[in-house]
């Protein structure tokens, strides 16, 4: 792919958030900064104040004039969201659920790779080099529920689990994509057809009619148990996996766990069509028990801007930033056992990527 470096600019809408988010970010912006350093692509940002200071202040998450701002930017770097200090829910569902919903965030993208010099908890992890797309805008995330008799022995709870042919095509349908663009052209659809029988079969079906416009991506399926076992005893079988929203969100997180935990997962909320800006952002929560101690990993903030870059049609340098990542992890080791601040390794990193 030829690198596109033609005179433009990037609005970026950056969500610092909550917690070590607001440190994190600012290391990412610096790679940022680095990798774009002799190109014409100019990146101006806007700050936007969302999460648990902001919700104490005014009682607002996320409103319409913000969503509205948001949209003029062309892409959302966001640092993390959450504090115990707000009920839980409500800024999940009032501001990063909305956000992806309202700005139609339906492929989750989560790379999982096990760097060289990473330990695994795995005793013989093998190759590990997979990604997970994982539908964003319906499953049981859809808020289609409700209680009734809440607080007695007699209370009712539901959580529907919507799943749409339209919304089920076109998550797969990226993910053939994806598969068909990488080396080993591998799909594996996971669910739970044998029990979710009408959902489950929804995507069955889907994979198969669209398997045929992909004849050279071999595809096989996993119900969702299934795949928790291999992902721990065989995980250099996955190559592409593309999955529901709630089997998805569970799944990646274990993908973390074995590819050396939450602290090096980047992950993308993407709008294929690009009619909204697509979202960035590090796996990790805010951890509010280390915030402003400088103890924060940003790496996996900055293999999220690597998939900033990537989206924005700047290959070249994305793989700058990776590889600039992948020879800070592969050194850390020699480092002795010392510890670096978020600040030390945002400005190796930098530095690594400026070159």
């Amino acid at each position: 792919m030829v690198e596109n470096n033609a005179a433009r600019d990037v609005r970026l809408a950056v969500v610092a958030g909550d917690g070590i988010g607001t440190e994190v970010v600012e290391q990412g912006l610096l790679a940022l900064e680095a990798a774009l350093t002799g190109t014409d692509v100019r990146v101006s940002t806007t700050d936007f104040d969302l999460g648990a200071r902001r919700w104490h202040t005014t009682g607002e998450t996320l409103t319409d004039t913000d969503l509205d701002a948001i949209r003029a930017h062309d892409a959302i770097l966001l640092g993390a969201i959450g504090d115990p200090t707000v009920p839980s829910g409500v800024l999940e569902r009032g501001l990063l659920l909305k956000l992806r919903f309202a700005l139609d965030h339906y492929v989750n993208l989560r790379p999982s790779r096990l760097y060289p010099g990473v330990a695994s908890p795995l005793g013989n992890p093998g190759d590990i080099d997979f990604v997970v797309v994982r539908e964003g805008t319906e499953g049981p995330y859809v808020g289609n529920g409700g209680a009734i008799r809440v607080g007695t022995p007699a209370e009712v709870a539901n959580e529907v689990s919507v799943n749409t042919a339209f919304g089920v095509e076109r998550v797969v349908r990226d993910a053939f994509a994806r598969a068909a663009a990488r080396p080993r052209k591998k799909l594996t659809l996971v669910h739970k057809h044998n029990v979710l029988v009408h959902a489950g079969h929804l995507w069955r079906r889907t994979v198969e009619a669209v398997n045929a416009e992909f004849p050279d991506v071999t595809v096989d399926y996993l119900h969702v148990d299934a795949a928790t076992i291999f992902m721990v005893t065989n995980p250099s079988r996955f190559d592409v996996i593309v999955t529901d929203n709630l089997f998805g969100d569970i799944i990646t997180d274990l993908a973390a766990a074995i590819t050396g935990g939450i602290g090096l997962a980047a992950s993308a909320n993407i709008n294929p069509e690009r009619t909204t800006p697509s979202m960035f952002e590090p796996v990790h929560g805010s951890a509010p028990d280390i915030a402003g101690q400088g103890k924060a990993d940003p790496t996996a903030t900055v293999l999220s801007v690597a998939m900033l870059l990537d989206h924005l049609g700047l290959p070249d340098a994305s793989a700058t930033v990776e590889a600039a990542v992948a020879a800070d992890i592969a050194e850390r080791a020699s480092l002795g056992g010392r510890v670096r601040s978020t600040a030390e390794v945002g400005k190796d990193l930098a530095d690594r990527i400026a070159g």
